[in-house]
């Protein structure tokens, strides 16, 4: 009887250890960029299907004041095509700030092989609206949350994208169109757009990205507020470094994580959550840590 008292409280024991793990937060980046074309509906549903958590996008402004999913604000050659399927010369001519979206959905940004992801299935799509992508993935798993990143940077501004006032504007606007403020999270390498967003929507979850040639605590120091979210470029990161930024309260998140030895690092470390191109390696890796 005592034997079978203790075998059952060790059980107990355990099961409780594992509810109580954190959730990793595994984010499918543009999708699955690994699999399919990027930033595309087709991407967003396999992601979905496989199991992310969350879905990570960029957004970008038409001419016509659309919230467009796209990582460039032009027609980047290395994936689209024009509108006549003929390869792109100038990618750079084709501001999508300057374009309808009528214009920008014209153009193939499917069909290309990336020769950087050489089991990416291709097939003709376009680049989707905001608005697209989220009626999509809501009608998939209502749960499902949004790491949508702001493009732009002062260089940008009034040229490839409106200015931060604006930009956050519109995509708030599409945001609240939805019910998916509460699993929805903004990001971006701007610290401007940040502090804008913070003025705007004060109750939204932000994520300040850092490049790997930038300083992490320098770049928090240029916020207005302290974000929810660190995100950096992945080889910034360290054991100790990580359990700091925990300790003063921030989720790490670090990208793009694609092999699977830099998965098991971060995986080590305890990341709260990981940015990958291949979130079918990354699901089935997490479940044995």
């Amino acid at each position: 009887m005592i034997l079978r008292l203790f075998l059952a409280f060790i059980a107990f024991t355990f099961m409780m250890s594992c509810s109580s793990k954190p959730k990793l937060d595994i984010q499918g980046h543009r999708g699955c960029r690994g699999l399919l074309p990027e930033n595309s509906l087709p991407a967003f549903k396999k992601a979905v299907d496989l199991g992310v958590t969350t879905l990570e996008l960029d957004v970008v402004i038409s001419k016509d004041q659309k919230v467009v999913v796209s990582h460039e604000a032009y027609m980047n050659r290395t994936i689209c095509y024009d509108t006549t399927g003929a390869e792109i010369v100038n990618d750079k001519a084709f501001n999508l700030y300057h374009m309808t979206y009528d214009e920008i959905k014209a153009f193939d940004c499917g069909s290309k092989k990336y020769p950087r992801f050489p089991e990416q299935k291709n097939s003709k799509t376009y680049k989707p609206l905001l608005s697209e992508v989220i009626e999509l993935s809501d009608s998939l798993n209502p749960e499902i949350r949004y790491n949508i990143e702001i493009k732009t940077g002062p260089a940008d501004y009034n040229v490839f994208t409106p200015e931060p006032q604006e930009f956050v504007r519109l995509v708030m606007e599409v945001i609240n169109s939805y019910p998916i403020a509460q699993r929805s999270n903004l990001q971006s390498f701007d610290v401007n757009v940040l502090n804008e967003i913070k003025k705007q929507a004060p109750e939204m979850e932000l994520a300040l990205l850092v490049d790997g040639s930038e300083n992490i605590n320098e770049k928090l120091k240029e916020l207005n507020f302290k974000p929810e979210i660190i995100s950096p470029a992945f080889e910034l990161l360290t054991p100790e470094n990580v359990k700091e930024y925990q300790k003063d309260g921030y989720k790490v998140i670090p990208w793009t994580v694609n092999r699977l030895k830099d998965m098991e690092a971060m995986l080590a470390m305890k990341v709260d959550g990981i940015i990958t191109d291949y979130p079918d390696v990354l699901i089935s890796l997490s479940t044995v840590y």
